[in-house]
């Protein structure tokens, strides 16, 4: 009995730790938008230079808090590429209520997710961007899970994005401790972090760890990554996000058209 009383306690215990900063989140935040989602902004933010504005090869890569009751959780991630000379952009990313969840279609690249407001993770311009959007495509294309969507524990946004990160290395990037689904077995349950500079090992998305230069060490337990980040003197909580003294996305220098 005392064996027993004791492994609650300190389930308890990690389940209090690990739902506290969703909870600070939701405390802070209120319990979400009232709006319905198709009255949600969804404009662009102007972050992006329009074709006209850049007539040179463009990647980016986005994150956004998740709509409703997922933003004290969770954000949403995309890929944006724009090839050189082209007069639109295409956004890659998966959205669960679409049959077909995978998309790739002409598309403001820096819209607002459903009324949060975006942040831009990574930017390539030039020959660089060029090499990476033929990665990219390719990557869009093998997505090993294009049929299938799961909120939690994935597969997920977060998992089409890392997936294509992964598949692309021009785009040496981390992606953020709450981007919920990114640890998702992809392409297998021994993988490379997406900045490959590391290791992960998960286990159906729930029970993982990964231990990498960029990202630091992360433990994901049932989805939620805590960890620390060396590189960037910073800690990682679930639901907050992750809190340095140097940016881990620190913005491009600007760039003259």
């Amino acid at each position: 009995m005392f064996v027993t009383l004791k492994w609650l306690l300190r389930t308890g215990f990690l389940l209090a730790a690990l739902l506290s900063g969703p909870l600070l989140m939701m405390a802070c935040s209120g319990s979400g938008s009232s709006l319905h989602w198709s009255e949600a902004d969804r404009s662009s933010t102007g972050m992006a230079p329009t074709p006209e504005e850049a007539s040179e090869a463009l990647v980016q890569v986005y994150a956004a808090r998740a709509f409703g009751w997922r933003s004290h959780f969770a954000v949403h991630t995309w890929v944006a590429t724009k090839e050189a000379e082209a007069d639109t952009w295409y956004v890659h990313e998966v959205m669960g209520w679409h049959s077909t969840p995978v998309r790739s279609t002409p598309d403001l690249p820096d819209r607002s997710w459903y009324g949060a407001q975006p942040r831009l993770l990574a930017e390539l311009r030039g020959p660089k961007a060029a090499e990476a959007i033929s990665n990219i495509q390719k990557a869009v294309a093998s997505y090993p899970y294009p049929d299938r969507y799961q909120a939690w524990p994935g597969p997920n946004s977060n998992t089409f994005t890392a997936w294509v990160i992964r598949e692309t290395p021009q785009l040496a990037l981390v992606l953020p401790n709450i981007a919920i689904g990114k640890d998702y077995p992809a392409p297998s349950v021994f993988a490379s972090t997406p900045s490959d500079s590391g290791y992960q090992v998960n286990l159906g998305g729930v029970l993982g760890a990964s231990l990498a230069l960029k990202e630091g060490l992360e433990v994901n337990v049932l989805g939620l990554n805590l960890g620390i980040d060396p590189w960037h003197l910073g800690i990682k909580l679930p639901g907050i996000g992750q809190l340095s003294l140097r940016d881990p996305w620190p913005e491009p220098p600007s760039t003259s058209p």
